[in-house]
């Protein structure tokens, strides 16, 4: 423990200008979230376009194509929050998604783990230039329960962040081991405010009910 602390701290004098970007818009983007702010998407974007670069070079192929997929939803979740209401008061307000809805949603994320983790651990079969992908499934797993964590977002379903939540857990010990020590930090900081989110949504969710 000892040792990877002081590695830490060893990476942060020297950390690389992109993953200081990343981190800090990837803190901007989940602070905006929990305000209930577009201002969330636009940090996403920058957040997505810094983590193409290092994805690649670290080869984690699940997680760069993952961002591909959060580049669209972000876009995606911005026009929809903007312009998706119905409401008297042109507001998108936060939901909830329906138990059946839920369990189809969850199934769905299930089977998409494993299927998006066989073809990351066969991947230089279809492209012979790639080496194989680091941490196949676990890979997999966090970039199909982000998928669905971001989709919910720009929904606007408080159920995202029970998705988060697991990815924030997985992702910081992924990183740690891949040696990503600033990202393993941020997805640190992202449990905690995946919490504070869930409870700050659920108060406004409460507010707007009544």
């Amino acid at each position: 423990m000892t040792d990877i602390i002081n590695s830490i701290f060893e990476y942060a004098k020297n950390i690389p200008f992109a993953e200081l970007m990343g981190l800090v818009f990837g803190l901007l983007c989940v602070y905006f979230l929990i305000k209930e702010s577009v201002l969330t998407f636009a940090f996403g974007i920058a957040y997505v376009i810094i983590s193409f670069f290092i994805f690649w070079e670290i080869q984690l192929y699940g997680d760069f194509i993952l961002h591909i997929f959060f580049l669209v939803l972000n876009i995606y979740g911005w026009y929809y929050w903007v312009n998706g209401s119905q409401k008297e008061d042109n507001a998108v307000h936060i939901s909830r998604t329906p138990l059946k809805p839920s369990v189809v949603l969850a199934i769905i994320t299930l089977g998409g783990v494993f299927i998006f983790g066989f073809f990351l651990e066969n991947i230089n079969y279809f492209f012979v230039d790639i080496s194989p992908s680091s941490l196949p499934y676990w890979d997999a797993t966090t970039s199909i329960l982000s998928v669905t964590g971001m989709w919910l977002t720009a929904k606007k379903k408080i159920d995202n962040w029970y998705y988060w939540l697991i990815v924030d857990v997985l992702a910081t010990f992924i990183y740690l081991y891949k040696g990503i020590y600033f990202y393993a930090f941020l997805y640190l900081i992202y449990i905690g405010m995946a919490i504070a989110g869930y409870l700050a949504w659920k108060k406004s969710m409460n507010v707007q009910t009544a």
